[in-house]
């Protein structure tokens, strides 16, 4: 049995991948960056190549796989800006298509195939702003609050089938990237991608046979 980690080559992606494997299941894990399939090149895993904004492209990777237990998407993305009023609607759109689209994309094409197994995981991530939001982040908690929205859909719809649908919430995760662009903060409060990946590992396994319908905070000590 595979799970499918859209997004699996990213900074957070790779730790989950990694997680995964440590605990025994076989991966596969979409891709789009070149340079970044570097991250995986020691592990074990199946690479898809997969444009997760393009229906048909969700469905392939998907298809790709052959015995699916479980995917998680982590597409997605993260922007400032002014207050809602003083939003560009275009950059309105782009967070809404970048969080939310991947995520509906993503459970339209691997649901099905949870529910004809009898059961499964879906997993995907929000923001602990979908719940707290801040000056300054309106239109990314929106679109984060979105894929909130997505989840408890899915849950409602598909619970009864055994297809466990959930979110994590984190903070600030700490990336390279993330360091670089808030140089002063204090690192040791965000939290580290490896424990978010436990949280996943956990969200896919049966271990949570009883938790669907979940928005799991993943905040570390911010």
């Amino acid at each position: 049995m595979t799970v499918l980690v859209a997004g699996g080559t990213g900074f957070l992606g790779t730790a989950v991948v990694r997680e995964l494997i440590r605990s025994g299941h076989d991966v596969a894990a979409t891709w789009v960056v070149e340079e970044e399939r570097e991250r995986l090149a020691s592990e074990t895993v199946e690479l898809i190549e997969a444009d997760l904004f393009d229906p048909d492209a969700a469905r392939a990777a998907v298809d790709a796989v052959d015995d699916l237990e479980a995917a998680v998407n982590l597409v997605g993305g993260f922007a400032d800006g002014p207050k809602l009023h003083e939003t560009d609607p275009a950059e309105f759109d782009r967070l809404m298509r970048l969080n939310l689209k991947p995520a509906f994309l993503l459970a339209r094409a691997a649901v099905p195939r949870l529910v004809e197994r009898g059961g499964g995981a879906y997993v995907c991530v929000s923001a602990r702003t979908a719940l707290r939001p801040y000056p300054g982040g309106g239109a990314y908690s929106v679109a984060k609050a979105s894929v909130l929205a997505l989840v408890n859909a899915l849950d409602v719809e598909y619970r009864g089938d055994g297809v466990r649908c959930n979110a994590i919430l984190p903070s600030v995760i700490d990336t390279p990237a993330n360091r670089e662009a808030q140089p002063n903060s204090d690192f040791s409060k965000w939290v580290k991608p490896e424990g978010i990946a436990k949280v996943v590992r956990f969200l896919v396994s049966g271990d949570s046979a009883v938790t669907s319908g979940a928005a799991v905070p993943v905040y570390g000590r911010a």
